[in-house]
């Protein structure tokens, strides 16, 4: 076999595993992006732990094949460039919808989410949530809510009784 194939068997490889170990996988068309506008993304995507490369199109599709995703081939037109994240679910939706807002150039195309094809919809709906700390403290605010109540309860309660003892 040519050194050339083995090549693009290589990177079809490396695509199918980035594909099957993302939590999150967003494709995006970034026609229109100057090179300082591309860099700031490619930067903002890095310090939240997100690879963001750009690979063509038919390694993509027989990637996306070899990782049974192959309904995200209907996405994979013109340039594209792809998110993987394999800690956080919401970050690269996050951040790629917030440039998106800011620079109309960049297209969301579809994306990927714990191995299940995302529409463009469904990913800005994950990237409209709030963040995992975010998430957490909502969580504790709920669960302090009861024990709270039970105290403000309690005191009441024992104020009553002062004053009608007193």
């Amino acid at each position: 076999m040519s050194s050339v194939i083995e090549q693009k068997i290589q990177i079809v490889d490396e695509i199918t595993a980035k594909l099957k170990a993302s939590k999150s996988t967003i494709v995006v068309d970034y026609r229109g992006l100057t090179v300082a506008e591309l860099t700031e993304l490619r930067k903002q995507l890095r310090e939240a732990g997100i690879d963001f490369k750009v690979y063509k199109n038919s390694m993509t599709r027989r990637a996306a094949d070899a990782a049974e995703l192959s309904e995200l081939n209907a996405a994979l037109t013109g340039p594209n460039a792809i998110a993987f994240s394999n800690e956080d679910v919401v970050a690269p939706a996050k951040i790629l919808n917030d440039f998106a807002k800011k620079h109309e150039a960049l297209e969301i195309k579809a994306g990927v989410i714990e191995g299940n094809i995302a529409t463009v919809e469904e990913v800005k709906a994950l990237a409209e949530l709030p963040s995992r700390e975010g998430l957490l403290s909502m969580l504790l605010s709920v669960l302090q809510a009861p024990i709270r109540n039970l105290a403000l309860v309690t005191k009441a309660v024992a104020e009553q009784k002062e004053e009608q003892g007193a």
